[in-house]
């Protein structure tokens, strides 16, 4: 156990801050982005610069502690007991090649500043849909996004990271330099090395244009499966995202969705109108609502409506290999269970496309899965959790015999680990790659249990 005379010698050698229990700020410097997951480590620092970083990799071997990297909060999935979270906000490098597409960033930076940057530039972030999560936590963990059918995982365009090893090397590396560690990072980056910056592939956005149509529950079972018989033949160039609403009796919700059930069907094609391809999904049912035409991915932020502030979550995810007729409607008839009441939202994201055919070799992969899904069940100041987790419990039972071999990595919910995310051989050489980097086990095992 590392002594408070060491972590004070430690701190006095820190251009940045670190906080220990009893400190004030610490329990807010503690805080994952889930408040229900409760992480009591042995302290937080935020190193300023790569110097500090190499006194916290030095205390680290000498004291016996263990070090994660966690940048903004978000994936938290254990109470980290016996580490020392580092929050990366210092690193807050953004760099945007407007002529190449590449986007060079440090692992501080969350994702709204990056769309910010882009705006108006004809190009987008493979970002996902929350404008807070860290860019470094999104990539390295694989991340699904509105442009994965059109430029794949997060992680697929990864194509360099800066990277300080357990052994204080700090260097760039691509798939040149070290094909290993680069496929370990995408996916299961944290478990590796500690990331500084990353040099990311943008995505060509010509003619951005987006579709929302709102259909009434009872609609719902064909239009899912209109949306199904679509991903047939749907270009690259076109992503659909399904969302299941069942809101509550609640006087703080607005009138119009107040104790309403209903599916919403968004669209985003990167090269000009879909139109004619979502009027198939049109037909399936008497539209409730519809707006299309041309977006922007600071559009698609405001429309998101992620929370920008911690609170306390639960859910499920899983990735599907197929979603057939018997699956859509058991599906449906779950949702619309009494019971069920405790999930608000299933959100259901058609796979394939550039997914099925990843540009670079990496850890994470939905090549084998044709649909994501994950399921919402907020945590409520007081009350009961068991009807939510019951809930969360039978949506995974009802999808179980169509479940795909693997799932992406930032869809792991708290204390899953990539035994979901890649194949045996995959973890095996993910193990050997953290055996050569970190000997010694100086950063936490995360998801990956030693």
């Amino acid at each position: 156990m590392t002594s408070i005379s060491s972590f004070d010698a430690l701190r006095d050698r820190l251009s940045g801050s670190l906080f220990r229990p009893g400190d004030a700020g610490f329990d807010e410097a503690r805080q994952p982005w889930n408040l229900a997951i409760d992480q009591r480590p042995l302290a937080v620092a935020a190193p300023a610069d790569v110097a500090d970083l190499h006194a916290l990799l030095g205390a680290a071997r000498s004291s016996g502690f263990r070090l994660a990297v966690q940048p903004s909060g978000h994936g938290a999935s254990s109470d980290l007991d016996g580490a020392v979270i580092l929050r990366m906000s210092a690193f807050d490098e953004l760099d945007v090649d407007v002529d190449a597409g590449i986007l060079r960033v440090g692992t501080g930076v969350r994702w709204g500043a990056v769309v910010d940057a882009l705006e108006g530039t004809g190009w987008a972030a493979p970002a996902g849909t929350s404008p807070v999560v860290s860019v470094a936590g999104y990539t390295l963990g694989g991340g699904h996004s509105w442009f994965s059918r059109t430029a794949g995982l997060g992680s697929d365009n990864l194509r360099a990271a800066w990277v300080l090893r357990a052994d204080g090397t700090h260097q760039r590396l691509d798939d040149d330099s070290d094909p290993d560690l680069l496929w370990a990072l995408r996916g299961a980056g944290g478990v590796v090395g500690i990331v500084t910056a990353l040099e990311i592939d943008l995505v060509r956005t010509p003619a951005l244009w987006g579709a929302s149509l709102t259909f009434d529950v009872a609609d719902a079972a064909a239009v899912i499966r209109a949306v199904r018989d679509l991903a047939a033949d749907a270009p690259a160039s076109l992503n659909v995202f399904m969302n299941s609403m069942r809101m509550p009796d609640a006087p703080q919700l607005p009138e119009a969705i107040r104790g309403r059930s209903f599916l919403e069907v968004q669209a985003l094609s990167v090269d000009g109108s879909a139109d004619e391809l979502i009027d198939r999904v049109r037909r399936a049912g008497a539209v409730q609502h519809e707006t299309t035409g041309a977006t922007s991915p600071a559009a698609l932020v405001a429309a998101s409506n992620e929370p920008t502030e911690p609170t306390p979550g639960r859910g499920a995810s899983m990735a599907l290999t197929t979603l057939d007729d018997a699956t859509i409607d058991a599906l449906v008839e779950f949702r619309e269970l009494p019971e069920q009441a405790p999930i608000i939202g299933i959100d259901i994201r058609m796979l394939g496309g550039a997914l099925d055919a990843p540009r670079r070799s990496g850890f994470a992969s939905l090549a084998s899965a044709g649909w994501l899904l994950h399921a919402l069940a907020p945590l409520f100041p007081g009350a009961p959790r068991e009807p939510g987790d019951a809930s969360l419990a039978g949506f995974v039972d009802v999808l179980a015999h169509a479940e795909a071999s693997r799932t992406v990595p930032t869809f792991l919910g708290p204390g899953q680990t990539l035994d979901r995310g890649g194949t045996s051989a995959d973890l095996d050489r993910l193990r050997a790659v953290r055996a050569a980097v970190d000997p010694e086990g100086v950063l936490h095992a995360g998801r990956l249990p030693r």
